[in-house]
């Protein structure tokens, strides 16, 4: 489709951030539909669109010749049924949920609603409630953790299931995963640390996930910034998600649910350590480092 409006001239990606949205596809079907007046077009402006009524309007004023108005139509039909077949895909998948057992009953125990669960599905989210079925299969919704989407849970479940006794304990999921070091050692001496190299969507969803935590006001995200610093960003990366691994698999062997207080006593020792480097670095140069006194 934006290739044809291209060739029409047609601007309408310069004023609106998707043509796929509300006033996109009412814009292009009153277009198929035999509208040629740029005002009455940017009249189907939703109220949310930023750019005012004139400057669509004049991001509307193209050739509209009949060869690219047939490949326009075309291109708007095989979205349309792209879309119908996804939406295929989604009820298909919503049913096999289904047939899975459950380890917890939404109406006894009914997941605590956010505020992403009120906007509407973005990208390749799935068009149901997919947090919801995730919740009652692992018993614990494993979204609070910072860093996991639903998707990233919904693959968790498609790659490893619902059971992780099959990993003794968390650094064997987290080893399975290719997250931690792989020490290569020879003659006491350490040659090698670098990860193992190892084809794993979910290992790839995780340091996703993991990048995601840059601007996050969380304990994860304090760690990957920490470590970001220390390590530099790739190193970082592998390090969050080797953390979100074992979170991960602490929440569903356990079935508790995420709470960040419990990183409370990790963060207070990280805050020592600083104090402690920066005595050091004061005593260094002379200085006597001291607590500073609030005067009220």
């Amino acid at each position: 489709m934006q290739k044809a409006l291209d060739q029409m001239n047609i601007q309408l990606h310069h004023v609106i951030s998707d043509i796929t949205g509300v006033t996109g596809l009412a814009i292009i079907d009153a277009i198929l539909g035999g509208e040629r007046d740029p005002k009455k077009l940017a009249q189907l402006r939703n109220a949310g669109i930023k750019a005012s009524e004139q400057t669509v309007a004049e991001a509307l004023v193209g050739d509209y010749r009949s060869e690219h108005l047939f490949v326009l139509r075309q291109s708007l039909e095989a979205y349309r049924q792209y879309q119908r077949w996804i939406t295929d895909c989604d009820h298909e998948i919503e049913k096999q949920l289904h047939r899975i057992e459950s380890k917890i009953d939404p109406v006894q125990h009914p997941l605590v609603r956010t505020k992403k669960d009120r906007r509407k599905p973005r990208g390749n989210e799935a068009r149901f409630d997919l947090r919801n079925d995730l919740y009652r299969i692992f018993g614990v919704d494993l979204t609070d953790v910072p860093g996991v989407s639903s998707l990233t849970a919904h693959l968790l479940l498609t790659e490893v299931g619902a059971d992780l006794s099959k990993f003794p304990s968390a650094a064997a999921f987290a080893s399975w995963l290719g997250l931690c070091p792989d020490n290569r050692i020879s003659g006491g001496k350490i040659l090698s640390a670098a990860t193992r190299h190892v084809v794993s969507r979910l290992a790839i969803a995780l340091r996703l996930g993991a990048q995601s935590l840059y601007t996050s006001r969380s304990y994860l995200g304090d760690y990957f910034r920490r470590m970001r610093a220390r390590l530099g960003p790739p190193a970082a990366i592998t390090a969050a998600a080797h953390k979100i691994a074992r979170i991960l698999y602490h929440l569903i062997t356990t079935r508790q649910r995420y709470d960040e207080s419990v990183f409370a006593v990790l963060e207070q020792r990280s805050q020592q350590r600083q104090i402690s480097i920066l005595k050091k670095r004061a005593g260094v140069l002379g200085f006597e480092l001291k607590p500073a006194v609030c005067v009220p």
